[in-house]
């Protein structure tokens, strides 16, 4: 793949692409009534905006915020996150996390990794959720993060715009971004699968690069670079 990482900007989504599952539903399944699972499905089918996706389904939890971060600790990292970054960096990128989630477990991920993430925040003290990175001057004006707008900005500096993702929060997104990797379900060896990013992309005539893990993204954006991570 022949971009200048230089001048690109790399947009990396937070469940179920840095980490292998989505670390919200994780917590659902654990904390929250059954319930969830019906305002997640309005959501995926673009009956709700994430905003208030993120907002029901919080209500449904007892905030905890010592066993809520246990809880969240136990969903695993793609292992090649670190390669990613430090090839990505090394080459000169612009890398910026982007999550649309509850937000406390991507912030302590992106901390120990050094790297910039765009999310939700918990006031732990009254309990609640708080949406910093919400874009109430977008035409849809539903999410609690909106990713359109750094990469607004960053094609606004005549940068090269690389989406990685894998679901429903990333499809406004994938509308903007020059280039956008969607995640697919891995068979014994290749991607055989196409996941929601992907399909969705298909339905409305988007190429993507399909990846499985982020050491394919790495060998597509950084050639090289994983024989010597």
């Amino acid at each position: 793949m022949d971009i200048d990482l230089t001048r690109t900007s790399v947009f990396l989504d937070f469940d179920g692409t840095i980490t292998t599952v989505d670390a919200d539903m994780y917590l659902l399944d654990r904390f929250a009534p059954p319930e969830w699972r019906a305002i997640d499905a309005e959501f995926r089918r673009g009956e709700i905006g994430s905003r208030m996706c993120l907002l029901d389904t919080w209500d449904l939890l007892t905030p905890n915020e010592e066993e809520m971060r246990a809880v969240s600790r136990e969903v695993p990292i793609d292992p090649d996150t670190g390669a990613l970054l430090d090839a990505l960096r090394s080459a000169g990128a612009d890398v910026i996390v982007v999550s649309d989630g509850f937000g406390f477990y991507a912030r302590e991920v992106c901390a120990a990794l050094g790297v910039r993430v765009l999310t939700n925040d918990v006031d732990w003290t009254k309990g609640r959720l708080e949406f910093p990175h919400e874009d109430r001057c977008c035409a849809c004006s539903s999410c609690g993060v909106c990713k359109q707008a750094p990469i607004k900005d960053a094609k606004h500096e005549g940068r090269t715009t690389v989406l990685v993702g894998d679901g429903a929060s990333d499809y406004k997104a994938a509308l903007l971004a020059d280039v956008v990797f969607a995640k697919v379900a891995s068979g014994s060896e290749r991607p055989t699968t196409l996941g929601t990013l992907a399909a969705w992309c298909g339905r409305n005539g988007i190429d993507v690069v399909p990846y499985a893990t982020l050491r394919d993204v790495l060998d597509a954006l950084v050639p090289g670079a994983s024989a010597v991570s």
